[in-house]
């Protein structure tokens, strides 16, 4: 099994941010970005890819994948989940959080695809609710594309 490999998923929009758009960052379209589609990519649907469904996969509904709704999981609203408001969590705007928006030493890291790409994503396979959190939480920090 190959599972993806985590990439920041904050909403830095600065270089190695999880929202810069050019080389290196999780927004990028090319080799090695977040929203790159081929393999290595964060929005890759093959083994190992960020949106891959099965084991291992940012869009995978088990244990250790992105869309997990239990404890580490993308989908967990709980401490350390990609869903949890509080430090170190996914929703968390402050340093370390997954809507921190500044540059960051120890960066919200995560699996599953950059935020607002997860949530289209989620909107795919039915998971509205969670969509719509991901979607508040970036309209929240000025996100708005």
């Amino acid at each position: 099994m190959t599972e993806a490999s985590p990439g920041i998923r904050n909403m830095y929009t600065g270089p190695g941010g999880g929202a810069y758009s050019g080389p290196g960052g999780g927004m990028y379209t090319g080799p090695g970005g977040g929203a790159y589609t081929g393999p290595g990519g964060g929005m890759y649907t093959g083994p190992g890819g960020g949106a891959y469904t099965g084991p291992g996969g940012g869009m995978y509904t088990g244990p250790g994948g992105g869309t997990y709704t239990g404890p580490g999981g993308g989908l967990y609203t709980g401490p350390g989940g990609g869903l949890y408001n509080g430090p170190g969590g996914g929703l968390y705007a402050g340093p370390g959080g997954g809507m921190y928006t500044g540059p960051d030493s120890s960066p919200y890291m995560a699996i599953h695809p950059p935020w607002p790409l997860f949530a289209k994503e989620l909107r795919k396979i039915g998971k509205i609710r969670e969509a719509e959190t991901i979607e508040k939480a970036l309209k929240e920090i000025g996100w708005n594309n």
